[in-house]
Formats: C-alpha cells, sequence, structure tokens
C-alpha cells in the first residue's frame, strides 16, 4: 500500500490514499451513514456555547467517556461493520484502539477548526487513525508555535491518515469551511482512551 510521509518535523503523520477501494468506500458510506447514530451538539469556546458545525457519534470497547470543549460524550457499543473496520484499521496499523469518534461533515459550511487532540484521557502521545469517506475535504495542519509553517493535504475517500508520535504537542489541524459546493463527507476518527 502507497504511503506518504508528510515530513513535517517533530511529528509522525502518514497518510495511505488507498486504504479501501473505490467500490469498499461506496460501500462502507452507505451502511455507515444510516446506521451511526448521529447527533447535534453544543460545545462551548471561550464560555459561549455554539452549535458544532457537523454531527458527531461516538463508540467505545468500554465505558469510558471522551471530553472536549465542555462537551462530555457517553460511548455507545460498536456495532458489526464499525466493529470490522476497527479490525481492519487495527491489523493494519498494528494498534488496538478502544474507540472511535465520528464526525458527519453535510456540506462545505461544517468544518472543525484549528485544533489538537491533546486531551489528558488520549496519553501522552496519542496514536489516531482518521478513515475518510464521502466527500473528499482539505486538511490543514499548522505549527503551534509558528502558524507561518503549514500543509494541506486532500483527504479522499478510502483513505487513512495516521498521527502518532509527538505530532499532537507541535501541530493543530483543521478542516476548513469551504465556498465550493461539496457533498457529505464521514470521518472515522480511531482513538485509546
Amino acid at each position: 500500500m502507497r504511503e506518504i510521509d508528510l515530513g513535517l518535523p517533530n511529528s509522525t503523520i502518514l497518510y495511505y490514499p488507498a486504504f479501501y477501494s473505490e467500490e469498499k468506500s461506496i460501500q462502507l458510506y452507505r451502511i455507515l451513514h444510516k446506521k451511526i447514530d448521529w447527533r447535534h451538539d453544543q460545545i462551548k469556546i471561550f464560555g459561549k456555547l455554539y452549535w458544532q458545525p457537523r454531527l458527531t457519534a461516538f463508540y467505545a470497547s468500554n465505558k469510558k467517556s471522551y471530553s472536549y470543549s465542555s462537551l462530555k460524550m457517553e460511548p455507545l457499543p460498536f456495532f458489526d461493520e464499525l466493529k470490522r473496520v476497527k479490525k481492519d484499521i487495527e491489523k493494519f496499523t498494528q494498534t488496538n484502539f478502544t474507540s472511535c469518534l465520528a464526525n458527519l461533515y453535510r456540506d462545505g459550511n461544517d468544518s472543525n477548526g484549528w485544533h489538537a487532540d491533546d486531551e489528558k484521557e488520549l496519553g501522552k502521545n496519542p496514536t489516531i487513525a482518521s478513515l475518510s469517506l464521502g466527500q473528499a475535504r482539505f486538511f490543514k495542519f499548522r505549527n503551534r508555535k509558528d502558524h507561518q509553517l503549514k500543509k494541506k493535504i486532500l483527504l479522499e475517500p478510502g483513505s487513512l491518515l495516521l498521527m502518532k508520535g509527538e505530532t499532537q504537542h507541535y501541530w493543530q489541524h483543521e478542516i476548513p469551511k469551504t465556498k465550493k459546493v461539496v457533498d457529505e463527507r464521514i470521518n472515522l476518527t480511531f482513538r485509546i482512551l
């Protein structure tokens, strides 16, 4: 499988453009879009509540909740198709993930602002595997200290992005809004809690 190393300093960020075939990606997208229990939550930013600009769902093989931006998500149990995706990614990455935060970007107005996945419950150097299905969207990185140091990559359907090591200490990432007319995108981010 083709591997692209983004080559950013103080990071391990690997991109696999065809983790799943086009046919498998389309099939998975349709199943997961229907079966994931999507919800629309409010998050707190600088003391104010805002609706998240996307839908989310949280699944885990344990009872540990996941918190960010004053939002606490209680886990749902993995269903069969999501469990199979988890196993495929675990086998490939040689990592046993306990949870999956699913995101549904409904159109170009849905986004995820600059952040690092550095919540305490993820541990010191978290490994995060991010699977993209549906619409391709740009994913941007910027250095936490020098915002001029940036990189962007187009996350294609069926692709897997792996972030590990010190990445979250030195780099932030985002899915920016776009004025282009775009279809829905599902993103599954597997983590260890």
